[in-house]
């Protein structure tokens, strides 16, 4: 896919696509909520970069279908424009050729990076405390979920602060101090909240924001796949697990960072970990089918008696 003519879309956004001449890089945007999200802010009228191992010319480790083409595809069709980058963010020389390309062809602008690289399930081990895990895979979960995002901003955010403004996301899961069920999982997770905190405490005097942000229970296409439906007949999940049916796609998590990205306060944000459940009561934007669906309601009337409190926002 070319990029030719690409500056030409800098111009000024409008209400209908806000993001229209602002350039935005998502980490992980093959699928889940990171393609979620490259598709919204292409909605919004963004040019995305959207990268990730598995494309068109081979597969990654995980050996999914899904492609950062076909993300790109779909950012393009929803109104704005994709670019396609076969990047794994864990090797540093790979990382900045493609910071390289995005400030050759965006006359050095990046407005937006979202770090959402994961891959992590297959290495999550659900059964055993840490004594019993294996060291190897526990380590390599850390360094594929955390150290991947930290390889990324290193490289992105001189183009932010350069021109003194942008915004920063981390995609976390949970948005609390709530243990997360398995030793490295929560340990990747929590640490990517505190990416953001830390990012948004050294941007935070160039006009950078930094936020982490959390869905709810997504339903992402290997969650789908894990419940045998599909996502025109997704609600027969909830007859394998009632929570099922107060999950929420990846497409509210993009129009969750897309408000944010367009949201002219953000820096009033900068350093907090947020949710999809606290974003939407703020903007008003809806999931897919115009449900809002709201994991924090659903967990107090649900699942607190037996699990105790979500927690508070850190």
């Amino acid at each position: 896919m070319t990029t030719e003519g690409n500056t030409d879309r800098i111009t000024e956004g409008n209400d209908a696509q806000p993001l229209t001449g602002k350039v935005a890089l998502v980490a992980g945007g093959t699928r889940g909520g990171g393609r979620g999200i490259a598709v919204e802010l292409g909605a919004a009228g963004a040019t995305v970069y959207v990268t990730g191992r598995s494309s068109t010319a081979g597969r990654s480790d995980l050996n999914r279908p899904e492609t950062i083409e076909e993300t790109a595809e779909k950012i393009t069709a929803a109104g704005g424009l994709g670019i396609p980058v076969r990047t794994d963010h864990s090797r540093p020389d790979e990382v900045r050729a493609l910071i390289d390309r995005i400030a050759t062809e965006q006359n050095g602008r990046l407005d937006i990076l979202v770090n959402s690289v994961w891959g992590g399930d297959p290495l999550t081990d659900w059964e055993h405390p840490l004594w019993e895990q294996d060291l190897d895979t526990g380590l390599r979960l850390m360094r594929q979920a955390v150290e991947t995002h930290v390889v990324t901003s290193r490289f992105a955010l001189p183009l932010m602060v350069t021109r003194g403004t942008g915004l920063v996301v981390e995609v976390t899961d949970g948005n609390t101090a709530r243990y997360r069920g398995s030793f490295f999982y929560d340990l990747a997770k929590s640490a990517v909240i505190r990416l953001a905190v830390a990012q948004a405490a050294e941007l935070k005097p160039h006009g950078v924001a930094a936020v982490a942000v959390t869905p709810g229970f997504l339903r992402s296409e290997a969650m789908l796949e894990g419940f045998g439906v599909t996502e025109a007949n997704w609600r027969d999940g909830a007859a394998k697990d009632p929570n099922f049916a107060s999950s929420e796609t990846p497409t509210y998590l993009g129009r969750a960072v897309a408000a944010l990205a367009a949201d002219p306060d953000i820096m009033a944000k900068t350093g907090q970990a947020l949710a999809t459940w606290g974003l939407y009561k703020e903007y008003g934007f809806t999931d897919a089918d115009g449900t809002q669906p709201d994991w924090d309601a659903h967990w107090t009337d649900t699942l607190e008696e037996q699990y105790g409190p979500l927690g508070d926002p850190l």
